[in-house]
């Protein structure tokens, strides 16, 4: 396959649902008597002096960057073919603990930060090794064990804001945690406008935006170029084959999940050292549900997921541009959710294509023959094929399908079928 095939089908399915969402937010919109052309122009409009446009930008990067992170932490999961729909309970629980941490102590400026990261990815960890121990031990669905957590989680970070952390005075509105000391701070990256000649922003963009970026590269050198990458993968898309080749499946179940909730402790990081510098009642949420669209748009790849996170991170700057021109802010509501479902679709028709490709691609070899049966052979050359097509980045149904296609293929084989 030449590279520009490999491109075009890896591009083939975000554009695709970007184009449909457009298209069906449009249409919704017009039913609605809103003029989905001005919409659009408020959406890309990011004012008319430089300071203005700098600073949406950097509203944009601002949002973009625990996003990418949440979309990071479940696209480890899907790799493996397991949902972790816990990253929104482990993300919280996370931040919260790693804010009443680091409000408690006083270290040096770099150690301080660094404590309250550990404390964030470890306890995020620990609570999706959960879900990875119920599953291995117990049979568990992740999906169901994650969701029941989430509500756990939040409850536990509730009652940790109101009672043992609380630094808010009484009858305040907003109650937090106490505020953590500037050593804890993380530095903004406003310097780097100054270097290259543009205006400075009043608002700091995110020095965690380098610690993502980092993150992002380990992922990706992990997944796609190490020993464990490949055991990860190989164990998503047939467990018994996995365990047959020596590689253990239900560690690999624990090991993924306590590396997706790593990651998933880093979401809350960026608000938390950058700008709040406490946990409070009116903190982000939502990020982990976000991140699963994220993860499908950027079809589970860093690459994919930071331009997956770019988009939604313009989307959500849209919400005020739209209320000040008296437009619904459901409008982006509507665009949002139009993705999610269109990228869906969007995955499932290019696996499919990147399928028959494959099968065009083997059976040449089947007719030729090497000593085996040519339906045999072309009936298990498709079905490995096929899934390393998708490179084990699909969601768990659409891999599962595939693994479980090739494996019914080599047992009929073995047995002489």
């Amino acid at each position: 396959m030449t590279v520009l095939r490999r491109i075009g089908l890896a591009l083939f399915a975000p554009v695709l649902a970007v184009v449909v969402a457009v298209v069906i937010s449009s249409a919704v919109m017009a039913a609605l008597q809103v003029d989905p052309l001005r919409v659009f122009a408020v959406m890309v409009d990011f004012g008319d002096t430089p300071g203005q446009q700098v600073t949406a930008i950097v509203v944009v990067l601002n949002r973009a960057v625990p996003l990418f992170l949440a979309g990071l932490a479940v696209a480890i999961a899907f790799r493996m073919g397991l949902f972790n729909i816990g990253v929104e309970g482990q993300y919280r629980l996370a931040t919260i603990l790693a804010a009443g941490v680091g409000a408690a102590v006083a270290l040096p400026g770099p150690l301080h930060v660094l404590l309250i990261v550990v404390v964030a990815m470890a306890v995020a960890a620990i609570w999706a090794g959960i879900v990875a121990v119920l599953k291995v031990t117990r049979g568990v669905s992740e999906v169901i064990s994650s969701i029941m957590l989430n509500v756990i989680a939040l409850g536990i970070a509730s009652y940790l804001l109101t009672g043992p952390l609380r630094g808010s005075p009484e009858g305040a509105s907003i109650i937090s945690t106490a505020e953590i000391p500037e050593s804890g701070w993380m530095p903004g990256l406003n310097a780097v406008f100054g270097a290259i000649g543009l205006a400075t922003p009043p608002r700091q963009l995110y020095g965690f935006l380098v610690v993502a970026v980092v993150v992002g590269a380990v992922i990706a050198v992990l997944l796609n170029r190490t020993r464990f990458g490949f055991d990860l993968r190989a164990a998503g898309l047939s467990p018994s084959a996995a365990s047959a080749s020596g590689v253990d499946s239900r560690g690999m179940v624990i090991k993924t999940m306590l590396l997706s909730g790593a990651v998933a402790g880093l979401i809350g990081m960026p608000d938390l050292l950058g700008s709040t510098h406490a946990y409070t009642t009116d903190f982000t949420s939502g990020l982990g549900f976000l991140g699963i669209a994220v993860a499908l748009l950027g079809r589970n790849k860093p690459i994919g997921i930071a331009l997956g996170a770019l988009l939604f991170a313009f989307l959500d700057r849209s919400l005020v541009p739209l209320q000040i021109q008296d437009f619904p802010a459901s409008v982006v509501t509507i665009i949002q959710g139009t993705i999610v479902l269109a990228v869906v679709v969007a995955n499932e028709l290019a696996r499919r294509v990147a399928r028959r490709s494959a099968e065009r691609g083997s059976a040449p070899a089947a007719v030729a023959g090497d000593g085996s049966t040519g339906p045999g052979q072309a009936a298990s050359g498709a079905a490995s094929t096929g899934g390393a097509a998708d490179g084990g980045e699909g969601t768990g149904a659409g891999v599962s399908r595939t693994a479980g296609a090739g494996q019914r293929t080599d047992e009929r084989q073995e047995t002489g079928a």
